[in-house]
């Protein structure tokens, strides 16, 4: 029962015994006008003390998705990751190690990496339409970032990057164990001749 409602009764049953009472039978506490308010302090006192003696034991808790590490403004945290769009990588654990694939997108509120052709799940589709038969189709589903390495094709070894600073003072990407230098001009030109074409297909299927 709520205490509010404790203390209603309460004050209602103290009125009704100093009614109740012979004059020369009644204390000085029902003739007093402080003592209602006196009952009301004591016995919300009283309540406050036995609500802190036992607290309440249950929590919260949150599914494993839903933990996400969030700024003040409620935005998730970006994580820093060593690879990015475009880059050729080779998985080092899991299921899929050894294979080599060229990475299509990032998370990085969660610092995980989608590969082509890696990862592969099963998914089951159901018809939209009337007379459309269900699809099964296999997806790419994310990697975490730790489970891969950059890799070079024209030595054909996987390495750990490094950051270094051109004569032009661009901060760049590099391979460690071959120096080959990762964030050039020409593989930024191409990159963004593919988002463009990308970019354009789906503003034509989604006018078609």
């Amino acid at each position: 029962m709520p205490a509010f409602i404790l203390l209603v009764y309460s004050s209602i049953i103290f009125q009704i015994s100093c009614l109740v009472m012979p004059p020369g039978d009644r204390s000085e506490n029902c003739n007093s006008k402080a003592s209602v308010s006196q009952l009301y302090c004591t016995f919300y006192t009283d309540s406050m003390i036995k609500s802190t003696e036992k607290p309440c034991l249950i929590s919260a808790k949150l599914k494993r998705w839903e933990r996400k590490e969030c700024k003040p403004n409620s935005l998730p945290v970006l994580q820093k990751m060593h690879v990015k769009v475009g880059d050729t990588v080779k998985v080092i654990s899991g299921r899929d190690k050894g294979k080599i694939g060229e990475i299509t997108k990032i998370f990085k509120h969660n610092s995980t990496v989608v590969i082509s052709e890696i990862n592969l799940k099963t998914k089951h589709v159901k018809s939209r339409e009337e007379g459309e038969p269900g699809q099964i189709i296999k997806i790419e589903a994310p990697i975490h970032s730790s489970n891969v390495m950059l890799y070079s094709k024209e030595k054909e070894v996987a390495s750990r990057v490094g950051h270094k600073t051109l004569e032009n003072g661009k901060r760049v990407r590099y391979l460690l164990k071959t120096g080959e230098i990762i964030d050039t001009e020409e593989r930024l030109k191409e990159l963004m001749e593919g988002k463009k074409k990308t970019e354009l297909t789906a503003a034509a299927g989604g006018a078609s």
